[in-house]
């Protein structure tokens, strides 16, 4: 069940998560960089109003049912990757 399309870089980090192959990084200053990014990133999420058709509603709930994921999740990640493509 993979939605995903993950960069080189990010399949590296889950390829070295998996591995073990994590280093702690020394510097806080660093740390605490990343974690406001972190947050930053997931934390904003805001509302919005589209009209669809009916159709179009039954067919996007259809394959997220196939994928095993809610509807809206996938909407806002066809609109992320359009968005970031």
């Amino acid at each position: 069940m993979k939605y995903y399309n993950f960069t080189k870089e990010e399949e590296k980090i889950l390829h070295d998560f998996s591995a073990n192959d994590f280093v702690s990084v020394k510097e806080h200053n660093i740390k605490a960089l990343y974690r406001d990014y972190a947050r930053a990133t997931v934390a904003k999420t805001r509302n919005i109003n589209i009209r669809l058709s009916e159709r179009d509603i039954q067919k996007i709930k259809a394959r997220a049912l196939d994928k095993g994921i809610p509807y809206q999740t996938l909407v806002a990640s066809i609109l992320h990757q359009y968005n970031n493509s």
